[in-house]
């Protein structure tokens, strides 16, 4: 039995189906990762742009990074401190008609996180924010962005690149930043 299939797989028809099999293999492969590099489609298409023209600092919108592991999201409420005073907020095809009806149902935005890492990682901003790292070393130029997507992959090899440029010629320091219960614990 297994002679016979070893036979028609050396026959053409065999080559072209194990070609076929292998191109739709490699094609799902290549659709599952392009897919999971995408941002996420997000309630409001918030333009990170418009409020970087204005001045706004990142950590404005999002003190957690200053504080803790996570950036966190701004709430309703802060939004709406700035935006309440802004007459687009009443133009049907304005992007903050949705803000204003979220705060007037005091329905919360179901933001989708851009920038995740898995579970089994322990991503700290605050120790990030320390070392002297702008947000933009991580997450990109915002400036040219309407919505927020990942600059490169976030992984492993990303991460201890930067973790062993930065430690630089000192030794402990490269210890340190490469053992692997600095981002798994």
């Amino acid at each position: 039995m297994i002679k016979r299939l070893f036979d028609w797989l050396i026959q053409p028809l065999g080559l072209i189906a194990v070609s076929i099999a292998v191109l739709a293999l490699f094609s799902l492969a290549a659709y599952g990762i392009n897919t999971t590099q995408q941002p996420p489609a997000q309630p409001i298409q918030f333009p990170h742009r418009t409020h970087i023209a204005f001045g706004v600092q990142c950590l404005y919108c999002h003190p957690g990074a200053a504080r803790g592991p996570a950036a966190g999201i701004p709430s309703q409420s802060k939004c709406w401190g700035c935006h309440q005073q802004i007459a687009k907020t009443n133009d049907p095809k304005s992007e903050l008609r949705f803000l204003k009806a979220a705060v007037e149902s005091g329905t919360p935005i179901q933001w989708i996180p851009v920038a995740q890492v898995p579970d089994f990682v322990q991503f700290n901003h605050r120790a990030h924010i320390a070392a002297g790292k702008n947000c933009e070393d991580c997450h990109g130029d915002m400036t040219n962005l309407t919505l927020a997507e990942n600059p490169q992959v976030f992984n492993m090899g990303w991460c201890l690149a930067c973790h062993v440029k930065n430690a630089g010629d000192d030794h402990a320091k490269l210890v340190k930043l490469t053992d692997c219960g600095t981002c798994h614990y």
